[in-house]
């Protein structure tokens, strides 16, 4: 997923890590960061003249456009980058063959790629290259480029980069060669190949989301040339067992990165960035020919060097903060009702490990809860009805918030409109409760200990609420909340070891498969936390996986949309809407320019300065 340059007030209720891939401070997908705090990053070396002679504020520049964050970027190297503080930069200097259209989630258009079309009936894709296209180093763009890009990223496939969902598509599994051993050169070179200047992609099946995958920056395109260069992997099938997994953080193409983009790295330290416009672009020279993206951690700085000038674009802190120190000032201007393409939801482990502190006694006792304690409906309805929505938008997000009826962001094609979202009901839940285990549920009561990041406000509240309602329907009901370290509950979480645990995905590619499998298939990457298997909404996620028929889609999503709400597999948390403050002189920054599906919801090309 993803944290963005707009606060999503939701992203700071439980996450402190995408517990996917990396597990480091911010992630494309689990986040605790309200706007994108970029993660903490690798120290590279500079590439041209001293970064620090570049850290002088320049916000008052009408050709240079000044950033500034929490903290450090993990990479600028495409093939290991998953998460968005580096993306941000990334899509800015690197390009990938489709990107979205405007501020459609839905419609792709041509970046790299001027055309494509899918042949044998979703199993070969066919991609016309841009002409006269140049990299930063002024090698010209060709075909070749294309195909290492892609069979690097096979090749390599860490567990740092999104290339999983990538392998997925043109090997049918995610994993690398160290992990399937089915996985041969032989297979990586087929998928991906050059007929003179087109790009052939071959799939072993039909994938719908394969074209919006490759909108993803970690599938920008890199200059192989360069790469090979400066000590990159070589491109052939003598080398590429060795390179199998190869750890890409502080890799050459991260120091010396080359893309195709509008903006080139001029400079680095190790709290600072430097870029130029690059006079080679074939898009035309930006207005803006200037970025500096710097490391400021505190917040109090950021805000003031906003209201100064002397930065265009902060890490504000989230609504909260918006509203009370930034909104109605002369000199800023604030974007409110922004999409939010982040899930989240609290999980109901089903099959909870032995051993874990959440158990208490073990037992259906009214000192703790047996392992499965979860399994029954009955007892997933009851906390799912205890809830309050409502309460959570207005006291956890501040009254802007929206419920959702799945885990799948509403501005999502397959998500159903038409159906309703959770409701909070006491006497639904009481109802639910009595049910449960036959009834000892309700007699005997139970203690369940559940967790919440240590050091987040807005997550204690939620589970003080939580805690509240459900104690409130019958005195044998007891809910310990205690806090915790976020890298503790991830490994727990992972481990299955957490009864109850804030859940959250944030979309690598804008395709509803991307969150629905992710949470509901009994593969999906969240079993361990929820440990639950529908065999039914398996067989609807696999048949929506396996066709092109957007209408068929639909109705399979509503399909599963109906049967998890009915399970209650998840509590699903109100959305948060998105906020943003800028300075007032930066212009293009508009609700209509605005996509979620970029790391910074906008593109440094597109913007100017008054």
């Amino acid at each position: 997923m993803k944290t963005r340059i707009l606060a999503l007030t939701t992203l700071t209720l439980l996450m402190a890590a995408c517990d996917t891939k990396t597990e480091t401070t911010t992630t494309k997908t689990e986040t605790t960061t309200e706007t994108p705090a970029p993660a903490a990053g690798t120290d590279t070396t500079a590439t041209t003249p001293d970064a620090a002679a570049t850290t002088t504020p320049a916000g008052g520049k009408a050709d240079t456009l000044v950033i500034q964050y929490a903290s450090d970027v993990p990479t600028l190297d495409p093939g290991t980058s998953y998460d968005t503080s580096s993306g941000e930069l990334i899509e800015n200097m690197y390009e990938t063959l489709v990107t979205y259209k405007g501020n459609s989630l839905t419609e792709l258009e041509g970046l790299l790629a001027t055309e494509w079309k899918e042949e044998e009936g979703g199993l070969k894709y066919r991609f016309t290259l841009r002409p006269d296209v140049k990299f930063h180093s002024g090698n010209a763009m060709t075909c070749a480029d294309a195909e290492y890009t892609f069979e690097r990223n096979l090749v390599t496939n860490t567990s740092d980069s999104g290339n999983w969902f990538i392998a997925e598509s043109l090997l049918g599994t995610g994993a690398n060669a160290n992990d399937d051993d089915t996985i041969t050169w032989e297979r990586i070179d087929k998928a991906v190949e050059c007929d003179g200047e087109a790009l052939v992609f071959t799939l072993p099946k039909v994938d719908p989301a394969f074209v919006s995958k490759l909108a993803y920056s970690g599938q920008s395109i890199v200059d192989s040339k360069h790469a090979k260069e400066i000590g990159e992997w070589d491109g052939t099938e003598k080398t590429w067992k060795e390179n199998v997994g190869k750890e890409l953080n502080g890799s050459p193409l991260d120091k010396k990165p080359s893309g195709t983009g509008p903006y080139m790295l001029v400079s680095e330290n190790p709290t600072t960035y430097v870029f130029k416009a690059f006079d080679g672009y074939w898009g035309g020279a930006p207005k803006i020919k200037n970025v500096i993206r710097s490391v400021v951690p505190e917040q109090s700085s950021r805000l003031q060097a906003l209201q100064a000038g002397d930065a265009d674009m902060v890490e504000t802190g989230g609504r909260e903060v918006i509203e009370a120190q930034l909104a109605g000032k002369p000199n800023i201007t604030v974007i409110d009702n922004l999409p939010n393409v982040s899930a989240f939801a609290l999980s109901m482990n089903e099959k909870i490990a032995d051993g874990s502190a959440a158990l208490g006694s073990g037992k259906l006792d009214g000192q703790g809860i047996p392992a499965d304690f979860f399994s029954d409906a009955d007892v997933r309805r009851g906390f799912v009805s205890a809830f309050d929505y409502q309460g959570f938008i207005d006291q956890v997000l501040l009254g802007k918030g929206a419920t959702r009826n799945v885990l799948l962001p509403d501005t999502f094609p397959g998500y159903d409109k038409n159906l309703a979202g959770p409701e909070f009901n006491l006497d639904k839940a009481t109802e639910s409760f009595k049910k449960a285990w036959g009834g000892k549920v309700w007699e005997n009561g139970f203690t369940i200990n559940a967790v919440y990041r240590a050091g987040s406000t807005p997550a204690q509240t939620m589970m003080e609420m939580f805690k509240q309602n459900v104690e409130s329907i019958n005195p044998k009901f007891k809910v310990n909340i205690q806090e915790k370290q976020w890298s503790d509950i991830l490994k727990d979480a992972k481990d299955g070891k957490e009864a109850i645990v804030s859940t959250g995905w944030s979309p690598d590619y804008a395709d509803p498969d991307n969150f629905i499998h992710t949470f509901y298939h009994s593969d999906g990457y969240y079993q361990p936390r929820a440990n639950f298997a529908d065999a039914e909404i398996d067989a609807w996620i696999d048949e929506a996986r396996s066709t092109t028929d957007t209408a068929k889609r639909a109705e399979l999503y509503s399909k599963i949309a109906k049967k998890a709400q009915d399970e209650a597999y998840y509590i699903i948390q109100p959305a948060s809407i998105g906020i943003n403050a800028t300075n007032a002189a930066v212009k293009g920054i508009s609700a209509e320019s605005f996509n979620p599906m970029y790391g910074g919801g906008w593109l440094w090309k597109n913007l100017t300065k008054e």
